[in-house]
């Protein structure tokens, strides 16, 4: 058994709370911008005074809509101003936010509702207002929908609503909620069965905030700026989110990835948060536009100097020539990559799913280091992560400060440390089987190098066995295999059978780009193409690759190629993009059997 422990920084008071930081930032720093949102085409500032002023006031609304002390409020949305500004407010009011993935369908937004018990809900178009009203009538407890979008504005009626309330309702009760009481409750994507609430106290997510500002001390100075894309109802974008206000760093928010490359330019933000899948389409797109204007081979070179120039940062050797060649490339290519980020970019943070050493490299090497980091809802967003001081290339870092991993005999990773939850909102079963002595059993495999670098390996309960015995991580094949930018997804599949298969879909960003480098029909879809030789060939080369990282045992013997990407609506994968390997398994069971046919 191994264990690492980061130290502690300053403790959570038992007084405090996340609304704290609203009047701080108000009173102390009044003028400074804490928000830019986008109205009618282009960037206004908010003030941290004026944005106070605005949870005030909705918060007084809340109230008069019955919210008391602890009681949930969902919210369902894109990510938005509004979402930060109405998380706030129901802080400042008592109440518990419940975030809903806006994408949700109407039984998954009854069971969250159902399960939480909440009071209010906050949506933000029509249709999702249709959603929730379609099962309202088994809803009791539900008594308000408020729509951020239409005539009435969510924040314009929540306003005139609380008009009579006293201002000094609202901070007797927001200073009457303790470090201790619940501040949200975050169902989880839910890979297999239903989701799970996570209970999130203030003190959790302080912890969280502060440990984040001691990884990243120059991302969070106070001036910077943090373009939000990624869903807010996901923890990893609402940590990061809380930290930078608390830094004072100036947020903005877009959900239309079509206009993110055009936001991105316009906002112009000092850092961004993504996941893997992004920064994958940021790699692929720029190789793509360089090869179809014949500038492949100089891309190439940039490609291989920016890896090298990353590995010897590693080394401690970075030689006059590599030096020279870099600083080449600097100005032809690279400063080309930065200006597609805003300009100013000068880091990016991301989780949720490995990034693979040779995009991490590429990365760094162009002078935009990606942070990568390892965490779960029950943690809070990050539990370990990569800074400035301490990077590897290959893991997601050391423990965040005040928290501590553990190896268990198995090989999982446990956790432990005031980011750590303390229970799943009325399942107290599910409770005891993920916590034991203070420590979260993760279900994630990984190991610990001596220097508190921690590497992920797998999960637990998707270990295949095979017939032969031999034990397979399937989501390292997958990740190098979704690094190839034809390939959008795959489920690695084998146990109990003789070898290791995989079921491959399709990038359909990528796929016209592809049948017009290899003269196939502009009209020709997957499906009729999925037994092409060229483009069997073409995703051999991914799993070629793939199988570099394996032994032989481990290796993919086979694989088909599936006429159809896994989506959220089939039910074949989150809203944050994790399989469902149960769902897939059984959608596509002939074609897994197809595999295994001979």
């Amino acid at each position: 058994m191994r264990e690492y422990s980061a130290p502690a920084i300053a403790a959570v008071a038992d007084d405090e709370n996340m609304s704290d930081v609203v009047w701080v930032n108000a009173e102390r720093f009044g003028d400074t911008v804490s928000f830019r949102r986008q109205l009618d085409g282009s960037w206004r500032d908010v003030t941290a005074r004026e944005f106070a002023a605005q949870v005030l006031s909705v918060a007084k609304g809340l109230v008069k809509a019955g919210i008391g002390q602890g009681d949930r409020v969902a919210l369902m949305s894109k990510t938005r101003y509004e979402w930060t500004l109405i998380d706030f407010a129901i802080w400042a009011a008592g109440g518990v936010s419940v975030p809903i993935y806006e994408t949700s369908s109407a039984e998954q937004a009854h069971w969250i509702l159902t399960d939480s018990g909440a009071k209010v809900i906050v949506v933000e178009t029509a249709e999702h207002t249709a959603t929730v009203e379609s099962v309202r009538g088994r809803l009791p407890e539900l008594a308000h929908v408020f729509q951020i979008e239409g005539d009435k504005p969510a924040v314009e009626q929540l306003t005139e609503l609380g008009g009579e309330i006293a201002d000094d309702e609202v901070h007797t009760r927001r200073r009457t909620v303790a470090s201790s009481d619940n501040a949200t409750i975050v169902y989880t994507s839910g890979t297999t069965g239903r989701p799970k609430g996570v209970v999130l106290t203030h003190r959790n997510l302080l912890a969280e905030v502060r440990a984040d500002t001691k990884a990243f001390p120059r991302l969070m100075e106070a001036g910077n700026s943090l373009l939000l894309f990624l869903p807010l109802a996901h923890i990893l974008a609402r940590a990061i989110a809380l930290t930078a206000f608390s830094s004072r760093v100036t947020l903005g928010h877009t959900a239309d990835i079509k206009e993110l490359v055009a936001d991105l330019g316009t906002f112009r933000p000092t850092f961004v948060v993504a996941v893997p899948r992004v920064f994958e389409k940021v790699y692929n797109g720029a190789k793509l536009k360089a090869h179809s204007g014949g500038k492949g081979k100089i891309f190439d070179a940039a490609e291989a100097t920016a890896v090298a120039y990353s590995q010897a940062q590693d080394t401690g050797r970075t030689g006059l020539g590599l030096r020279l060649k870099h600083a080449v490339f600097d100005k032809l290519v690279y400063s080309k990559l930065r200006a597609a980020l805003g300009g100013r970019c000068i880091a990016a943070v991301s989780g949720g799913a490995p990034l693979g050493a040779r995009l991490a490299h590429f990365f760094r090497g162009i002078g935009v280091p990606v942070f990568e980091g390892y965490g779960l809802t029950e943690t809070s967003a990050a539990a370990n992560v990569n800074t400035v001081e301490a990077f590897k290339v290959g893991t997601v870092g050391r423990p965040v400060a005040g928290t501590s991993v553990r190896i268990a005999e198995d090989g999982e990773v446990l956790l432990k440390g005031d980011v750590v939850f303390g229970e799943y909102w009325n399942n107290p079963e599910a409770t005891r089987e993920a916590l034991e002595d203070g420590w979260f059993h993760t279900g994630d495999l990984g190991e610990l190098d001596d220097e508190g670098f921690l590497k992920i390996t797998g999960r637990k309960k998707e270990i295949i066995v095979t017939a032969g015995g031999k034990n397979v991580a399937p989501s390292g094949l997958e990740d190098t295999l979704k690094a190839n930018p034809l390939i959008s997804q795959a489920m690695v599949v084998g146990d109990q059978r003789p070898f290791i298969g995989a079921l491959v879909t399709i990038d359909e960003e990528f796929f016209p780009t592809w049948k017009s480098q290899n003269d196939k029909p502009e009209s020709a879809t997957v499906a009729d193409l999925a037994d092409d030789a060229d483009l069997r060939a073409a995703v051999q080369e991914a799993v070629d690759a793939a199988n570099t990282q394996v032994s032989q045992a481990e290796s993919i013997k086979k694989f088909v190629i599936l006429p159809n990407d896994f989506t959220e609506a089939g039910g074949e994968v989150t809203p944050s993009l994790k399989l469902k390997r149960n769902v897939v398994s059984k959608n596509y069971a002939n074609a897994i059997e197809q595999l295994y046919a001979k």
